[in-house]
């Protein structure tokens, strides 16, 4: 099959052959034409699989036969969990609707709003937004979802994990119950059925791969080493080999920071990019880690989610993931769109238990390595594989519905339990007001200890 035969028309299949795609993936196939008929989507896929195209590309063939945008309105909203992710999405948006008169922008916080503001006066097409700056949008009036004719969710379960589930609900609110849905999502949780029972109206349903597993093109292995050693065998693996581009994983801000410091001090270039991060700092790393200037880049999960990086060849989990499912997204970064890749976790004797859960919920084994010179005081030792499934739980409900405060402004009455600040709220307390950095838990995130799917939530860890 063609793109020609998706119902496309022939501007956006002209687009789509300048990018170097001549045949559509699964999500692509099944997708495009299901939305160009009008119809609600559930699609399950992970990142690599296309699924950006998957919903882009039919978007713009259905706003290119309507009415342009008024001032201050949209006509389809695209909701994404990161900064990186929703620039990621814009850019797709961009070239494939180069030769339309289709027009879109892209919003999220970290960054001043003013210039957002003014750009929203002259209407958009097609707004790709954070849900936390989207709000602060909506609250001066710099956007209205009066005309909003379609509406996608993308990487929904990471939105939910984030805790955006309110925000979600507090935006959809304001839009037109007669429209298009689309969501996009790795998994379908307990969590996302939910979300989707009042939301998706008859849906069709794809999904293109089966749940949690890994990329074929991936190879897998697990270095079992000392917590003390692990940056001495990172800066070995990569001089040794000459690796030349290695995303690697850590689990905490502080803990990217310092690994770079470290390496550097092996004269290896590399750079951190997290939450705590400029959005120009972050644009900056990433493009010298493209460009090959920087040979190291070193994030945190909720960031790298919206990286796409062509042909990278390796991912190191320095920490491994709190979260199993994690684990799937970030090799999920090499490997992509027929490419090889290796991904290579670090494991102490203290990670035992995250090693066996994360092999336990992808239904397979890593293969072990060794290095010559950095064998582990304390060995981990290989188990046979628990094939027993990861039981989904019920969504727990939240403490109070979304839409009972009359403000988002924050209570400044003083707590009534001895100023503390963390004691129970009153009947009549108000709850915060979403903040702009995007990158953050909503405000209204309930946190619990273990997650919709029965895996353990992520633990605050300043991250």
């Amino acid at each position: 099959m063609s793109f020609d035969g998706l119902g496309l028309s022939q501007s956006l299949v002209n687009a789509v052959l300048e990018k170097g795609y001549e045949t559509p993936t699964p999500i692509q196939a099944q997708a495009i034409p299901a939305i160009i008929e009008r119809r609600d989507v559930m699609a399950a896929a992970q990142t690599g699989t296309g699924k950006t195209a998957g919903f882009t590309l039919p978007l713009i063939e259905l706003l290119s036969k309507g009415s342009k945008a008024k001032s201050n309105h949209v006509r389809a909203l695209i909701l994404a969990p990161t900064r990186e992710l929703a620039l990621q999405v814009s850019e797709n948006v961009e070239e494939y609707a180069k030769h339309s008169a289709v027009s879109s922008f892209v919003v999220y916080g970290g960054v001043k709003i003013n210039p957002q503001m003014q750009r929203l006066r002259k209407g958009v097409d097609i707004l790709v937004a954070t849900p936390g700056r989207l709000i602060d949008l909506h609250n001066q009036n710099a956007v209205k979802f009066d005309n909003v004719e379609v509406l996608v969710l993308d990487e929904a379960d990471r939105m939910l994990d984030m805790g955006f589930i309110h925000d979600i609900k507090r935006l959809i609110a304001k839009m037109p119950p007669k429209r298009q849905n689309l969501m996009f999502s790795a998994t379908f949780s307990d969590d996302i059925r939910a979300l989707a029972k009042g939301l998706i109206n008859d849906p069709v349903e794809i999904s293109v791969a089966a749940k949690n597993t890994t990329a074929k093109s991936v190879t897998q292995s697990v270095y079992a080493v000392d917590k003390s050693r692990k940056t001495a065998l990172l800066s070995h693996l990569i001089r040794s080999n000459d690796w030349q581009q290695v995303l690697v994983f850590s689990r905490t801000k502080h803990g990217a920071n310092r690994l770079v410091k470290q390496l550097e001090r092996d004269d290896i270039v590399g750079a951190a990019i997290h939450g705590n991060k400029s959005q120009g700092a972050r644009v900056k790393a990433l493009d010298g880690f493209k460009s090959g200037e920087v040979r190291v880049l070193v994030a945190t999960d909720i960031v790298a989610r919206g990286l796409d990086i062509v042909e990278l060849p390796h991912v190191v989990n320095y920490d491994l993931p709190n979260v199993y499912e994690d684990y799937v997204h970030r090799i999920g970064r090499t490997g992509r769109a027929g490419a090889s890749g290796h991904a290579i976790s670090f494991v102490t004797a203290d990670d035992a238990a995250d090693l066996y859960g994360i092999e336990r919920f992808i239904g397979e084994l890593i293969p072990r390595a060794e290095e010559p010179g950095f064998e582990p005081t304390s060995p981990v030792p290989e188990r046979a594989l628990d094939a027993r499934p990861i039981k989904p739980k019920k969504p727990k409900k939240a403490k109070q519905p979304f839409n009972k405060p009359k403000s988002d402004k924050p209570n400044s009455k003083k707590p009534n339990n001895g100023g503390s600040g963390t004691g129970p709220r009153r009947g009549g307390s108000k709850k915060p007001a979403a903040k702009t950095d995007d990158n953050a838990q909503s405000p209204w995130a309930k946190r619990q200890s273990v997650g919709g799917n029965g895996q353990r939530r992520r633990r605050p860890n300043n991250d």
